[in-house]
């Protein structure tokens, strides 16, 4: 049972995952188990990844209502990569399940690192902000969908900061319609995940739910924030910085840890 100021510092860090996971799509996801783990103090790595992956999808509901709102989001795109990769999250936390905790989180960090220099990279051809998802590209869709929900349930993840890019990778469309599109498969994701570590024991439901309250206030600003940015072009720097900063410290506090 965790104290109640433990209890007040998820409200806190709710707040700031669903306003960055409105905001970046992956930002949330990200956040959401170093802030579990080191900020709130819940010492299981396990129950850190399996609360953190209940309460991204969660909070990526409520970011997802903004952006439809909007009318940013690929439908057909969304569902397409969630379905694939739902599979793969499966699969990915029931081996994660298995590997000791803190090798998890520092492999995670590594992986950050990598994604947020292939974000800074600029896309030859530009956005495509009509394309839509067919029977052309549906296989390379598929195959994104199919690897990134691997990874985001070996990782505990609802894993927006690998969907963006694969969306990205797979379409071509631009930033602002890959975080709103990736909020499907991050829900889809980060439940699948939370449901496998739940059968196990590893999910702090009161502590879930408290994140869940704090993300779905932080999640009304963020929305109009990514629309703000996604004009300038800053939405890609902001994205691949905020990988760069967490998975600095990750990497930090695993080798000292």
């Amino acid at each position: 049972m965790l104290e109640p100021v433990q209890y007040l510092l998820g409200a806190i860090s709710g707040a700031l995952v669903g306003f960055t996971l409105a905001l970046v799509g992956g930002g949330g996801s990200i956040l959401a188990v170093p802030l579990i783990a080191y900020l709130v103090g819940v010492r299981d790595a396990h129950v850190a990844i399996g609360t953190s992956a209940l309460a991204v999808a969660a909070n990526a509901a409520t970011g997802l209502a903004g952006h439809a709102r909007s009318g940013t989001v690929k439908w057909r795109c969304g569902g397409m990569y969630a379905a694939a990769g739902i599979a793969g999250a499966f699969a990915g936390s029931s081996l994660g399940k298995a590997i000791e905790g803190e090798h998890l989180l520092l492999l995670f960090a590594l992986l950050m690192v990598a994604v947020g220099a292939l974000m800074l990279r600029k896309r030859p051809g530009g956005d495509r902000p009509d394309v839509e998802c067919n029977r052309t590209n549906a296989p390379k869709v598929l195959g994104f969908g199919l690897g990134t929900g691997a990874f985001s349930g070996f990782f505990g993840i609802g894993g927006g900061f690998l969907i963006v890019p694969g969306l990205i990778a797979s379409t071509g469309m631009p930033m602002l319609n890959a975080v709103g599109t990736s909020l499907i498969a991050v829900a889809a994701f980060g439940l699948t995940t939370a449901l496998n570590y739940a059968h196990s024991g590893y999910v702090d439901w009161a502590l879930a739910a408290v994140f869940i309250g704090g993300g779905v206030i932080g999640g009304l600003g963020g929305g109009a924030a990514a629309r703000r940015l996604a004009r300038g072009g800053a939405l890609n720097r902001v994205f691949a910085i905020l990988i760069f900063v967490v998975a600095a410290y990750m990497i930090w506090r695993s080798l000292n840890g």
